[in-house]
Parts: C-alpha cells; sequence; structure tokens
C-alpha cells in the first residue's frame, strides 16, 4: 500500500457513522448486511447511510453483491489488512533496543463458523 491510498482509507474511516458503519459489517462478516437491515441497526436515515456506504467502497473497505433483488455490503478484509501492515511494517526500524511482540502486526485469528 502506498502512502496516499493509506491516508485516502483512514480518511474514510474519520467519521463516526461511517466507522460505526464498518464495525458493525466487520462484526458481520463476509456475510454483509443489505442497505436496509444497516440503517435499522444503526439507526441511519437511508440517504445518509448510502452516502457513507459510497465513501467506504470507493476507499475500498467495502465490498457489494446482489444476491437476487438484494444488494449485500460487507467488509474488505484484505484492505484493512494491507492498511494495517502499512502502518506497522517499520515497527521499531530504527529502535536502538530489540522491541517486544507488541511491534508485531498479528493477524486476527480465523473463526469459522457452522452454517445450517
Amino acid at each position: 500500500m502506498k502512502s496516499l491510498d493509506a491516508i485516502a482509507t483512514l480518511s474514510a474511516l474519520a467519521s463516526e457513522a461511517r466507522l460505526a458503519v464498518y464495525r458493525m459489517l466487520v462484526k458481520r462478516g463476509p456475510d454483509g448486511y443489505t442497505p436496509s437491515e444497516l440503517a435499522k441497526r444503526l439507526d441511519l436515515p437511508a440517504p445518509t447511510l448510502s452516502f457513507h456506504l459510497r465513501g467506504l467502497t470507493q476507499a475500498g473497505l467495502v465490498v457489494s453483491r446482489r444476491e437476487s433483488r438484494n444488494l449485500f455490503y460487507s467488509p474488505n478484509f484484505g484492505r484493512m489488512s494491507d492498511l494495517v501492515g502499512f502502518l506497522t511494517e517499520n515497527c521499531c526500524s530504527l529502535a536502538e533496543a530489540s522491541c517486544d511482540t507488541d511491534c508485531q502486526p498479528m493477524a486476527a485469528p480465523v473463526q469459522k463458523r457452522k452454517r445450517a
């Protein structure tokens, strides 16, 4: 990831509403939510939610997919991983003493869900 990409990605999250939308999508995972489900859960008017989803999509943080007549939005975990990696890639590289393991980016454990 380049600096300008990181700035655009961070800028997209620099809003309380957008951050709430993204965090709700992260909780749901790849299944995602329809806009109407998100609007209800976050108590946001549809036009406001649409504006924030467009910003998150343009930043590459959210992807959409169509299933029949429904549109689902879900987080782009790869983009967020790229951002975290960019922010931590040079962790402790100029430190005079060795850093502890907190400096190493750690991947979140993958949790598999059973589908009914």
